[in-house]
């Protein structure tokens, strides 16, 4: 059993991610979060090594992935591929839940090496 705790809450500049499942929470292969992103907000440009499944539950978002912009809404499951650049752009507040292989890592342009994502880990 998981249990949301203040360590399992990480908030950047553009959203707020509480993870759930992960290896530092029990998980040997899957991590799983949810995602608050208020309107106006736009995420950076990043890819992830590992293919991420987001459904929306509430609001809804814009996302450009691999030179195409489409829109979710709440009820829709949106499935990015890995190692593809990706932007997400809030037009109103949006939740969702997301899950990936735990070992997933994030590459920025312009930056060198790899981030890890805290709260999938």
């Amino acid at each position: 059993m998981i249990s949301v705790s203040p360590e399992n809450v990480t908030a950047t500049p553009n959203a707020t991610m509480t993870g759930f499942a992960a290896p530092s929470r029990g998980s040997s292969e899957l991590s799983s979060w949810h995602v608050a992103m208020p309107p106006g907000s736009t995420g950076p440009e990043h890819s992830v090594s590992r293919e991420q499944v987001w459904t929306l539950t509430a609001g809804s978002l814009e996302v450009t992935c691999a030179g195409r912009t489409e829109k979710v809404t709440a009820g829709q499951t949106l499935v990015l591929p890995p190692d593809a650049l990706r932007r997400i752009h809030a037009a109103e507040t949006f939740e969702a839940h997301v899950v990936m292989r735990a070992d997933g890592v994030v590459s920025v342009p312009g930056e060198e090496g790899t981030r890890v994502l805290p709260w999938a880990r």
